[in-house]
């Protein structure tokens, strides 16, 4: 077991006060069987009424609502975590969907529904030009060992770059500009899963590694595939592993675009200055 502890900052500074509208925040790491938050708190200034709730993706969010003008925001999330998936390549599929292709039952395909959307047509062309460099239609392959090749395909093939500006590259702009962000390499690996007939999300969280500035964490974002019998399987292409437990997930979403960990506006001059700092530690 690994416990981590997770600081995320965020500060607007505007130019002068401004109303503040309803701030979304998605800060609060997933529980499950791999995770169990030991502690956790939130800060807010100016002073905010925090409502939570469970999304229809089951992410649990806050809600601040504000009742004075301000200049400054600070939103400060510190959280403890328990972090038991130090295995994740300890999993029984069933075996009926040990090989490539398989089928979804008639029941797991209704729920997983908004996980394999059809791609256009364009775009199936791209990504199966751009698959076939790893695998080929008839080739005899098992279904991890699939996800896994693509998985590392990615992180060989295509450059990480750091990308400031907000949204995420559609998977055909990725593979045409071979640069992308850790968004970017989700999303492409999230389209090729689903090209592939398999149901696969978007995933946003943290991850714990020492960085060559010195750091030790940051946000990041993989995807996840379902795999009957071993359930939702996460695929990091940006580094080109299975994550594990240095992954810290907070949210999942069938799109990138909603799961932003703080959403928000505000009344007043365009213009404010937005400072971010994360940091994930091991204790």
């Amino acid at each position: 077991m690994r416990r981590l502890k997770i600081l995320h900052r965020t500060y607007y500074n505007f130019s002068r006060s401004v109303l503040l509208q309803p701030h979304r925040l998605l800060l609060r790491p997933r529980e499950g069987p791999g995770l169990h938050i030991e502690s956790s708190s939130l800060q807010i200034l100016p002073a905010a009424q925090i409502r939570w709730h469970r999304d229809v993706y089951d992410n649990c969010v806050a809600t601040a609502t504000f009742t004075s003008a301000a200049a400054h925001l600070a939103i400060v999330s510190e959280c403890v975590v328990q972090q038991f998936d130090e295995t994740p390549l300890d999993f029984l599929m069933d075996e009926s969907a040990v090989d490539y292709p398989f089928a979804y039952d008639a029941e797991t395909t209704q729920v997983l529904g908004p996980y394999l959307r059809r791609l256009p047509q364009i775009e199936r062309t791209v990504l199966g030009t751009w698959i076939e460099e790893f695998w080929r239609p008839g080739e005899a392959v098992q279904t991890f060992a699939l996800l896994d090749r693509l998985c590392t395909g990615i992180q060989k093939s295509l450059t990480y770059q750091i990308r400031e500006a907000a949204g995420v590259q559609s998977a055909v702009d990725t593979i045409a500009r071979g640069v992308g962000t850790c968004r970017d390499f989700a999303n492409l690996f999230m389209e090729l899963a689903r090209y592939l007939g398999l149901a696969a999300r978007f995933v946003s969280g943290y991850l714990n590694s020492p960085f060559a500035d010195g750091s030790s964490g940051t946000t990041h974002a993989w995807a996840e595939v379902y795999l009957p019998g071993a359930g939702w399987k996460g695929f990091d292409p940006t580094n080109g592993q299975i994550a594990g437990s240095r992954h810290i997930a907070v949210a999942v979403a069938g799109l990138p675009e909603v799961i932003s960990p703080v959403t928000g506006a505000y009344l007043g001059p365009a213009g404010a200055q937005l400072s971010v700092g994360v940091w994930v530690t091991d204790l």
